[in-house]
């Protein structure tokens, strides 16, 4: 006999299951609630609602604890590297020699786009945003696999995420490049997956860019340490899209929409425009903390804080020692790296941010490495979206697999005028 919550309406007593993750977290099961009681619960932003089981990632935020199928991500970064980590999402488990092998040469495969869809670029704006162009153009790249459509049809998935795993990178290197009106640069088939990245960014018809192993190495663990998230905006929005039987490519391109938004993908990005901010004025940052405690003032210090984790985002400290790491082999002495200590070390001791909680999160460094790389700012989110497909693959498939699997179709409590008539045009007044 399982644990039950008692929940008393008008007199009358329903038991309501409890269930229990692998973790130990408790949740109340409601599934039935409407159909029992008449009732359902409203929880604006989902805040306090589970809406799956799901075996990928465990997130403790109280006690900033993050964990890719149950290996910490502190491991992972430190012995890992993103396609390996993008595998261990995707299938469940570490890829052995063998498996990895064949997944690597899945990548270098599938990475080059149909030359049918080069002409999608061709008709953006040249100051079109990255990620309009990401969204579209992954949404059009479905158009030329006609195996997608049948979802129900498991035998080609491993294609299907290769593919959409390889051609993100490239699709994203393009619109960099059609943006600042560049030639394109096709990938190597030589190249590893980040360096083939770097190098569709940056090099020249006439000359490679060089691939330090320090550059590749960092932006490779920006993509590890975002590669997923559990069930924020932009996985729940995938999650959403795929549960009406939406295809891999399409689901995704949801997914890059949700996370263009700047309370989600996009804080990196505001995270520099804060910074430059200060810099500009001539503050080191100490005006602008002052600024930020002044309830009068609508000052806000992005990069701080975050919905879940009520300490130290353990992606944060991975990618500090990165920052530091990376811009001392570069000889880079960048003020706003300065600017940002001086705002970090000022944070975590004053009363103010402490009895708030807002400890720095990974957004805060990660935009002061791809400053020292040379990505621009508004290639920033799209650098998150590259790091966060597989595990978007990892939650469609964790969907497709699972028969139970229902579309979703959330409530809502209607709070709009009552029943009245239609009132022809000549009579309105």
């Amino acid at each position: 006999m399982g644990e039950f919550a008692k929940l008393e309406v008008d007199g009358k007593v329903y038991m309501l299951p409890i269930v229990q993750g692998t973790e130990g977290e408790r949740a109340i099961d409601i599934s039935q609630l409407r159909s029992q009681t008449g009732l359902i619960t409203l929880d604006e932003g989902y805040a306090n609602t589970g809406s799956c089981k799901s075996a990928i990632t465990y997130i403790d935020g109280e006690r900033g604890i993050l964990r890719y199928r149950g290996i910490p991500i502190e491991e992972l970064a430190a012995k890992s590297s993103f396609i390996e980590t993008a595998y261990l999402l995707i299938y469940g488990h570490l890829p052995t020699r063998a498996e990895l092998r064949k997944f690597s040469e899945l990548l270098t495969e599938n990475q080059y786009l149909p030359e049918a869809v080069k002409y999608n670029f061709e008709g953006f704006p040249s100051n079109a945003h990255p990620m309009a162009i990401l969204s579209a153009v992954i949404n059009a790249s479905s158009c030329f696999d006609p195996s997608l459509m049948r979802w129900e049809d498991k035998s080609s998935f491993d294609v299907h995420a290769a593919r959409l795993i390889s051609q993100v990178r490239t699709i994203a290197a393009f619109s960099y490049r059609k943006s600042r009106g560049l030639p394109i640069i096709y990938p190597k088939k030589s190249y590893k997956y980040t360096a083939n990245f770097l190098h569709m960014m940056f090099s020249m018809p006439y000359e490679d860019y060089e691939l330090k192993p320090e550059v590749v190495r960092a932006l490779d663990l920006i993509f590890l340490l975002h590669a997923d998230h559990e069930q924020n905006c932009s996985t729940a929005t995938v999650r959403m899209v795929a549960s009406a039987r939406a295809n891999l490519f399409a689901s995704a391109a949801a997914g890059v929409c949700a996370l263009w938004g700047p309370l989600h993908g996009g804080a990196n990005q505001a995270v520099i425009e804060m910074l430059e901010e200060i810099y500009q004025s001539g503050d080191d940052g100490s005006k602008f903390i002052a600024a930020v405690k002044d309830k009068t003032n609508r000052r806000r210090l992005m990069g701080f804080g975050h919905r879940v984790y009520k300490t130290y985002d353990p992606r944060a400290k991975i990618i500090k020692k990165a920052c530091d790491d990376l811009l001392e082999v570069l000889d880079v002495h960048d003020p706003l790296l300065d600017i940002a200590k001086k705002l970090e070390e000022t944070a975590l001791k004053d009363e103010y941010f402490i009895e708030r909680r807002l400890y720095p999160n990974v957004d805060f460094y990660s935009g002061i490495i791809m400053r020292a790389i040379g990505i621009p700012v508004e290639m920033f989110t799209v650098i998150f979206a590259i790091g966060r497909t597989p595990g978007w693959i990892a939650h469609y498939k964790e969907m497709m697999d699972n028969p139970e699997t229902k579309i979703y179709r959330p409530r809502q409590i209607y709070v709009g005028p009552t029943q009245s008539s239609f009132i022809p045009i000549d009579e309105r007044k």
